[in-house]
């Protein structure tokens, strides 16, 4: 290895940043426009033709349950409710075609075995089932767009129209630059070689269109005012007839914008007075006029200034949707101040003498949209937020203060101090907490910012494979290796929406109350994200925090088959912790919801993907919290506190102010299973009983007392999957040398290595002891051709000595392969 090379790292944690703040996180339901951007073209309730698994040669119509990606939850019709035979497909690989397929391919239609009893006339069926249903979309199921996320299809290089948000109605090409999970950078078409008027919007913005759109709807395509000089008008022309035949290779299909929203009739006249926010500069409300009514949907507003010279017009482009338009005294009425026009004399501005100081009428009140304070928002908030001065910069927000459908938003981070920003809570400019790690963008970290310490990482060999993701076994599948390719696995794990049941059983640990209270879904998002949110909410929605923290912490003999996250309660003004883990990946969701729920006594569908509208599946309103417990309960035959020598990764700890508490590593820490020889006398249905206070108070003290106890013995656990302190010393030259010339023979090609083989293999080296952590992370042999010593060290939590050593075989099997098989 290259002793002197080495790569800095950076990075803002999120997590330490809200628990150093005390904030907490905007819920991600709150931002309706990146739930959008997440849907697939999909939606729950649609049909399509399935083949049977039984017999791939037959097919039978299958009901979509819900959506996650590139993946499909389906039920086969006939079913019922019955949701035991549910299966996850892949658009990319599973035999899957829209109603009407196999009709027009000669294809046979017919009942599985499972529910063959239960369908006596199939063509009396298929009738019933399908008269007024929505098929799947063809385009969707076959063909270049087949399985893709609609939203990548605006890929760069794809063009648009952007409608003058200044001046006129008129519209101009523009191509997207970068699709940041829906955030495009645009270029206005004619200039490639200059990116001064580059814009950032989102896809569902009002004013951004498909091509064809400004001739669909009567408006001439013109370059802006503020580029129009830069080219002559034969030039432009040139360019306009160029995009024309270029259409179909770049074009967006139409269908990607029916989410968008509808622009409605206004009923603003000229020279009405209202109060507004500029968009380019929202830090101030003004007072403004309507400058001039374009026609029933389009209307200009300038914010006023009495200056006898002004130095420029305020001017923009507004519908009856619009943000930042309010009506007349709004701001007096909400207690907010506004800002009087440049030139105004005095300082206290007083509607009714300005109004008739410029022989105005105030805009009715009607001419507003009603304004809701039902979005999820509250002060102290977090979230991440575009800089209105510099459009680049995705920073840090906090929400300042909340009134009717706005928030004031403090930026933190950003390259120059920006005031307090006035955003709409249906901007499209505002982010949920992790939107831009899972799109790869870089977040604008606050000045003082919370972040991991500068890792030094010594680099083996010049490698081209990037992972972006800890698990590295998912998405590898049909990737072709070359030593020259440059590998880069999606880190957008996404989690579909987990809905709360309110109706459903609430068992013995979670308050019915509380439950209720509960927002109605949480996602869709990232897996780790959104599950930690939702086992968050559900850990405050309990009687006792801790003891619900503590039924969900991770269990020491069960296998590891996700990613560990450390959650905090707070409980009679202490605080605990715990590593509790969480599925990555979107086929596990609903099995981990409804195995969280076993563990915690409640109705198996009280949270998860799927929504129970009127009655549960589990008939869980009919059992009493005693006969439930029975069904669906963990028998429980617990001892009060922790048995003798035993262990648990919960931790507790009095709150100190000003102290920044050291990350934790929670890489493989489990707790052992309580004894099963004493009993718990709590009774199931009294959550608040005098047996459950002793069992907490207890179990508070003696955690408090062996705080330091387990972090020793924690200490001593991890080192067992480590090396001994002699192995911990980076290998000399020679040692590297004489290993090197040990050529490695292979049996079988390593990419078809199974997560057996790989163990096989490591087995049989000196990092036997590491074959452990092959097997829980489930890396087989695609995956191992990937990994590299800056994964191998952050992934694996290895020192630099034993991540060398390891290195140093996967580096002479991936020689073998390149040798061997790679021809």
């Amino acid at each position: 290895s290259d002793g002197g090379s080495s790569v800095d790292e950076m990075e803002f944690n999120w997590d330490e940043y809200l628990e150093d703040t005390g904030a907490t996180a905007a819920p991600h339901g709150s931002f309706k426009h990146v739930d959008t951007s997440l849907q697939n073209g999909f939606a729950p309730g649609m049909k399509l033709e399935v083949a049977v698994k039984s017999d791939q040669n037959t097919y039978w119509v299958a009901t979509i349950i819900t959506t996650c990606g590139q993946l499909l939850l389906l039920r086969y019709d006939g079913y019922g409710e019955d949701r035991k035979a549910d299966f996850w497909c892949d658009i990319m690989t599973a035999d899957l075609h829209p109603i009407g397929w196999c009709e027009q391919n000669k294809k046979i239609l017919k009942v599985p075995e499972g529910i063959k009893d239960k369908i006596p006339d199939q063509e009396e069926f298929l009738q019933r089932v399908l008269k007024g249903a929505c098929s799947a979309p063809a385009n969707l199921l076959e063909g270049l767009h087949r399985g893709k996320n609609p939203l990548d299809l605006i890929a760069p290089g794809s063009r648009l129209e952007l409608q003058n948000m200044r001046e006129s109605l008129e519209a101009w090409i523009v191509t997207v630059v970068e699709n940041v999970g829906g955030r495009l950078k645009l270029r206005y078409e004619g200039l490639e070689d200059s990116d001064k008027f580059d814009q950032w919007l989102f896809y569902l913005d009002p004013f951004l269109h498909q091509v064809g759109w400004a001739a669909q709807h009567g408006y001439s395509l013109q370059p802006p005012l503020a580029i129009r000089s830069l080219r002559s008008e034969a030039d432009w022309q040139e360019i306009l007839k160029k995009v024309k035949e270029e259409e179909e290779e770049s074009s967006v299909p139409t269908d990607l914008f029916k989410d968008k929203p509808v622009i409605g009739v206004h009923s603003f006249s000229e020279g009405m007075k209202l109060e507004a926010v500029d968009p380019t500069a929202p830090f101030v409300i003004s007072p403004a006029t309507v400058l001039k009514v374009f026609n029933d949907k389009y209307f200009m507003i300038e914010i006023d200034d009495l200056r006898a010279e002004r130095p420029t017009s305020q001017s923009y482009i507004c519908h009856v949707n619009s943000a930042g338009i309010f009506p007349v005294q709004w701001s007096l009425k909400n207690g907010l101040n506004l800002s009087p026009p440049p030139g105004y004399p005095g300082q206290d501005f007083d509607w009714a003498d300005y109004l008739k100081q410029c022989g105005a009428e105030a805009a009715p009140q009607n001419c507003f949209p009603s304004l809701t304070s039902d979005h999820g928002f509250k002060e102290n908030m977090k979230l991440e937020a575009v800089n209105p001065v510099d459009p680049e910069e995705v920073c840090i927000a906090t929400v300042t203060k909340l009134k009717d459908s706005y928030l004031w938003l403090q930026l933190e981070g950003s390259k120059k101090p920006v005031p307090e920003c006035i955003v709409s809570v249906e901007s499209m400019n505002i982010f949920p907490v992790g939107w831009c790690e899972t799109n790869g963008y870089q977040l604008r970290p606050p000045r003082k910012a919370i972040v991991n310490k500068q890792k030094k990482i010594a680099v083996v060999q010049p490698e081209k494979q990037i992972l972006s993701s800890r698990t590295v076994h998912d998405g590898l599948k049909n990737q072709e290796l070359n030593s020259s390719d440059s590998v880069v696995i999606n880190g957008k794990y996404c989690c579909p929406k987990i809905y709360f049941n309110h109706r459903c059983f609430s068992g013995p640990y979670l308050n019915k109350g509380r439950i209720a209270e509960l927002p109605q879904s949480v996602g869709p998002g990232n897996c780790v994200l959104v599950l930690k949110e939702v086992l968050t909410l559900l850990i405050n929605a309990a009687y006792k925090p801790s003891r619900v923290l503590r039924e969900l912490q991770l269990d020491e003999e069960a296998a590891w088959h996700g990613h560990g996250e450390t959650l905090k309660a707070k409980y009679k003004g202490k605080s605990y912790r715990a590593t509790v883990e969480v599925v990555r990946t979107a086929d596990r969701v609903a099995d981990f919801c409804r195995k969280t729920c076993i563990k915690l006594e409640c109705c198996p569908n009280l949270f998860g993907p799927q929504m129970v509208l009127d009655k549960c599946s589990e008939n869980c309103s009919v059992l009493t919290k005693t006969k439930y417990t029975h069904y669906y309960g963990k028998r429980k035959n617990k001892r009060i506190g922790r048995p003798p020598g035993g262990h648990s990764n919960l931790e507790v700890a009095m709150k100190k102010p000003n102290k920044r508490r050291k990350r934790r590593k929670h890489f493989f820490v489990h707790k052992k299973k309580r004894s099963s020889t004493s009993v718990d006398n709590t009774p199931a249905g009294s959550p608040q009983g005098s047996g459950a206070e002793e069992e907490d108070d207890q179990d508070e003290s003696e955690l408090s007392h062996s705080l330091a106890q387990d972090r020793d013995k924690r200490k001593r656990k991890l080192r067992t999957f480590s090396f001994s302190d002699d192995e911990n010393k980076p290998p000399s030259p020679k040692e590297i040398k004489m290993e090197v010339a040990e050529k490695l023979q292979l049996d079988s090609n390593p990419l078809e290595w199974s997560v057996a083989d790989v163990v096989r293999f490591l087995k049989s080296t000196d990092c036997a002891p590491l074959a452990r952590i092959f097997l829980d992370q489930e890396i087989d042999g695609q995956a191992l051709l990937l990994l590299t010593l800056p994964t191998v060290q952050e992934c694996m939590d290895l020192k630099l000595g034993p991540a060398i050593k390891l290195c140093h075989h996967i580096e002479r099997v991936k020689l073998a392969f390149y040798q061997q098989f790679a021809n």
